[in-house]
């Protein structure tokens, strides 16, 4: 155990973690965005768009993670010239918010539609009744409802985007499966230390996450 305090110093387990709730930040948000249009799109009454969107979300979920990291860096990057930052650090990091967002976003959106699930059919025909477009029930009924039936699995969502970010090592990002990996490489002897290290770090980063996520669902859940 005296070996703990060395290793997170000499191989910036700190630095990684930080990184780690930098990418879950960021991502997040992109993801609630991106997440949220492509729900509005699956909802649409018009067919093709309902087609587009639906395409979108399947492909999504259906690709590795490793893999649209991977392609947002050679295909965008170095393929296409597409730069998001001034250095390849930055760049990268930005990448990888790009590639996680767009991948999660697909969840987002699912778990959305979940929350539009749990909407009595009912309330949408007295939207209708009223006078009011789709765009204003969506704007005024459907997505706050729905935002609030669906804080569980958009929680559960984060919480699997934290444990995610370790996939943007793949590009070269310093997150804290390259520190742990460095320490491996380095001091083979003290594995478990080094297991110990990661596992206790995500549990003190995605614990708090669930607990808030339970009171939020009991706080704002729809009474019916």
């Amino acid at each position: 155990m005296q070996d703990i305090p060395e290793l997170i110093q000499r191989f910036d387990f700190i630095q990684g973690f930080g990184l780690v709730l930098w990418l879950t930040l960021w991502s997040a948000a992109w993801a609630l965005i991106i997440g949220t249009i492509l729900a509005i799109m699956r909802l649409v009454p018009i067919r093709t768009v309902n087609m587009v969107g639906g395409f979108i979300v399947n492909a999504l979920r259906n690709t590795p993670l490793t893999l649209i990291i991977v392609a947002a860096n050679f295909v965008l990057w170095i393929q296409l010239g597409i730069e998001l930052g001034d250095n390849s650090v930055t760049n990268n990091i930005r990448l990888a918010i790009l590639g996680l967002s767009v991948y999660h976003a697909a969840f987002v959106c699912e778990a959305l539609r979940s929350g539009v699930n749990t909407i009595p059919l009912g309330q949408a025909e007295a939207a209708r009744s009223i006078g009011l477009t789709f765009s204003q029930s969506l704007r005024h009924v459907i997505l706050p409802q729905a935002f609030r039936g669906a804080i569980t699995p958009i929680g559960n969502v984060l919480i699997a985007l934290t444990k995610n970010t370790t996939v943007a090592a793949a590009i070269g990002v310093g997150v804290v499966s390259l520190s742990m990996r460095r320490a491996i490489e380095f001091r083979p002897d003290v594995l478990f230390l080094i297991f110990l290290i990661v596992a206790v770090g995500f549990v003190i980063i995605t614990l708090p996450m669930g607990m808030l996520t339970s009171w939020a669902s009991q706080k704002f859940a729809v009474k019916r």
